[in-house]
This record gives structure tokens, C-alpha cells and sequence, in this order.
């Protein structure tokens, strides 16, 4: 008999204690959203609807970057059928430009304005040009793209898309949605491609 109900009085207490935690973290979770949108205000172009996660953006974060697989591809198809391909159907831009735009790292502050574009800060997370002693591991290494993959029109439109929202390729990737968000114009997206595949610039020349 006094087995029986301190099992039960143990059983009882690692439910509650199961509940409490289960609380703990909702309240947390709670706490932390409010208190973002109490305390981050809208200013300059900075505007405060940037702490509102999107639907993608919530099953990345509600499933630890580890969404099922069969809702990933789904909803990676439906970022895919979003991507805003250039009308007149070139995907290729200017590759000098393409590297100051990834060299910059301004833009989207509230003390910028919103007639200057903003830059694309790649080096933050990637090696592209080996001139460039100085970038970030977060990303894998772009260096000799266009020489590895080529410079087809597939790729051209796969560099394009993926640059214009990562998502699409793979729903919880930490990549910067450039095209989805507009911080980056069509433009400024086609520089971008033209550094990773073009022949002559410095990620495949040399």
C-alpha cells in the first residue's frame, strides 16, 4: 500500500511539475514577444513591424529550425512560386557593382535614408573574393561559384532566387531574405549574380 501511493504521489508530482515547466516556457516565450513590442518603436525606416515574425518564420523558430519534412517542402514550394524574376528576363548585372554591394554593410537603420540602397554585407557570412581577408564562416564559401557551378541559365536563375529569398531553397536558413524583404532592388540582386558567376570577376578568375 505505501508503494503504491508513493508511486502515485510521484507519479502526481512529475506531472506538475511537467505543467509548470510547460508554463514556464510559454510565459517566456510570452514575455519575450511582449516586451518586444512594447519596447521596439518605429523610427526613421526602421519601422516596428519588424519584430513580427511571418508564418515561415514561426515553424522555423516553434520547431527549432526542424520543421517535418513534408511541411519544409510545401511551404519552400510556395516561397519558391513568390520569387519576383527580372521582366525582361536577364538575371545577370554588373559584377564590379556586385562586389561593393557586398562589401557594404549599411542600410535599413533608422538613420538611413530610404533613397540611398542599402548594401548586401555578403562578406559577413561568406568567403567570396580571395582579396578579402576579413568575412564571416555563418555562410559556406562562395569563392570560384560560377567556376564550380557554372554559368548556365539554371544556375543563373537558381543564384537569382536564392539570393532574392533563401527560403525558398531551404525554409529555415539564417540567409537574409534580400528580395522577399526588399533590402535589395532587382538591380542591386542581378550585381550579386554577376559576381558569383561571371568569368572575369575576382570569385572565378583567379
Amino acid at each position: 500500500m505505501i508503494k503504491i501511493k508513493t508511486t502515485i504521489v510521484c507519479g502526481i508530482a512529475a506531472l506538475a511539475c511537467g505543467a509548470a515547466l510547460a508554463d514556464e516556457i510559454r510565459n517566456y516565450r510570452a514575455e519575450a514577444v511582449a516586451m518586444m513590442k512594447r519596447d521596439f518603436k518605429t523610427k526613421g525606416i526602421a519601422s516596428a513591424d519588424r519584430v513580427h515574425e511571418d508564418g515561415v518564420q514561426a515553424v522555423c523558430n516553434r520547431t527549432a529550425d526542424k520543421p517535418p519534412k513534408d511541411i519544409a517542402a510545401r511551404l519552400e514550394r510556395d516561397q519558391l512560386e513568390a520569387v519576383k524574376y527580372p521582366a525582361d528576363g536577364k538575371l545577370v548585372g554588373d559584377w564590379k557593382a556586385g562586389e561593393k554591394l557586398a562589401q557594404s554593410g549599411r542600410g535599413m537603420t533608422w538613420s538611413d535614408s530610404a533613397s540611398v540602397p542599402g548594401g548586401g554585407n555578403c562578406y559577413n557570412c561568406h568567403q567570396i573574393g580571395p582579396q578579402e581577408t576579413s568575412f564571416g564562416t555563418l555562410g559556406p564559401s562562395l569563392y570560384q561559384f560560377g567556376k564550380i557551378r557554372g554559368n548556365t541559365a539554371e544556375i543563373q536563375k537558381y543564384t537569382y532566387g536564392k539570393i532574392w529569398n533563401a527560403k525558398a531553397f531551404n525554409l529555415c536558413s539564417a540567409m537574409p531574405r534580400f528580395g522577399h524583404a526588399n533590402a535589395l532592388n532587382e538591380q542591386q540582386i542581378k550585381d550579386l549574380v554577376a559576381l558569383l558567376l561571371d568569368p572575369q570577376s575576382p570569385v572565378n578568375n583567379k
